[in-house]
């Protein structure tokens, strides 16, 4: 009997890699028929608002609108939701009319998003989540759209990831925005004043209560690893303790400081406290970590650290208030509705003596512009010499350490 010839099996090919196709180009409408028309010699801008919304953003969008048509003829396109709607191919016309009215207005009409990131977004596939690199279709999109300049108006992470597309051959203007003011390449961002004032509107609150209960106050804001924000409202809101990351603080050095007050007949405290004040040795207080961010630490809830740590060393009673997004919402005020339509019209002639990779900023009391690549991964501290700092000690101002 013949033997049975042994049977190899075929080894299966490895799967390739999946890299989900976006969905087709939209169709243009009937009412819209300039998506894809062109008018001959004029040049097509797209306009996204990237990362955490601010006040002032409406502003920008205005005068890059209004400063495109009416100086030079070009045509404006709206990307919904920051780069989610540039990878998932969601953009409209805007004309003069469809800015008009929104200069006090806050927030951003295009929408914002601080999730998406075209060079690593992550999505459900095959019943799992995948980190893909849809940069390539995006660049697709944009050339599909005929766009001849990107508008990028963000903060590090959203002018990191325009750098990236400039790399790629994608001609690129940045807008800075950042309620921190924690951009190197700027002295102002816009957003920042009116964050400032919201601020001191809420200490002038805070100051009649802590006067009527003689209490401690503590109020937290926001401004990541930089403490303009706080230093500046604090400065301004009257602050008898101002926290910043800069200066490591000695939380007997703070407790000592209210007891002082309250012995000397000053029966209350204010203390201003940034959210990423850490104690000398000590961590920051993280109040989560958020999957699938370009940054997954959310700082939070140190106000609440504090002011429980004075109740129990001093036995003074102590609030906290954490202000939030508040900072973040509402009408800019007309220091940064200026600063804003500055920055759109020099963006629009960058654009207009094609110009690319540059980031528009605040230089002294000029507005310029600097490479995209040199505005990024550069953080701006507190300057500890800077005149603000000595004028606050002199004042009295204690940063809870044991400098006088």
């Amino acid at each position: 009997m013949a033997a049975k010839s042994k049977v190899t099996p075929k080894k299966a090919k490895p799967a390739k890699a999946v890299t989900p196709p976006i969905q087709a180009l939209p169709p243009v409408s009937q009412d819209q028929p300039a998506v894809l028309g062109r008018r001959k010699g004029t040049k097509r801008i797209a306009i996204l608002t990237g990362g955490g919304d601010c006040p002032g953003l409406n502003a920008v969008i205005r005068a890059v609108v209004k400063s495109a048509i009416g100086k030079h003829g070009f045509q404006c396109y709206g990307i919904e939701d920051g780069f989610h709607g540039l990878i998932y191919r969601r953009a409209h016309p805007l004309d003069s009319f469809a800015v008009s009215g929104i200069l006090n207005q806050g927030g951003t009409i295009l929408g914002s998003s601080n999730k998406d990131n075209p060079f690593s977004h992550t999505m459900h596939i095959n019943g799992k989540d995948q980190t893909v690199d849809l940069s390539g279709q995006c660049i697709e999109y944009i050339r599909q759209m005929g766009w001849d300049c990107l508008v990028c108006i963000g903060g590090d992470g959203t002018l990191t990831m325009a750098s990236q597309l400039a790399k790629k051959g994608v001609s690129v203007i940045g807008i800075p925005k950042t309620i921190d003011n924690d951009l190197s390449a700027t002295d102002y961002t816009f957003g920042f004043a009116t964050a400032v004032q919201t601020a001191v509107d809420a200490l002038d609150r805070l100051h009649t209560t802590a006067m009527s209960h003689h209490r401690v106050q503590i109020l937290e804001v926001m401004g990541r690893y930089a403490g303009h924000l706080a230093l500046e409202s604090g400065i301004a809101g009257g602050g008898d303790v101002i926290l910043i990351p800069e200066i490591p603080y000695d939380i007997d050095v703070v407790c000592e400081e209210c007891l002082r007050r309250s012995r000397s007949g000053k029966r209350f405290s204010i203390v201003v406290v940034a959210e990423g004040a850490k104690p000398i040795g000590g961590e920051l207080t993280i109040a989560k970590l958020v999957r699938n961010m370009p940054d997954p630490i959310r700082l939070g809830g140190i106000a609440n650290v504090i002011a429980e740590q004075i109740c129990q060393r001093t036995g003074l009673e102590a609030r906290a208030t954490v202000l939030g997004h508040l900072q973040r919402g509402g009408s800019p005020i007309a220091v940064d509705r200026i600063l804003s339509t500055r920055f759109g019209h020099h963006a629009v002639e960058l654009i207009a003596r094609g110009k690319y990779g540059r980031m528009v900023a605040l230089q002294g009391s000029a507005i310029g512009d600097v490479a995209l690549q040199d505005a990024i991964h550069k953080l701006k501290p507190v300057d500890l010499k800077s005149e603000m700092i000595r004028a606050a000690r002199a004042v009295g101002t204690c940063f809870g350490d044991a400098t006088p």
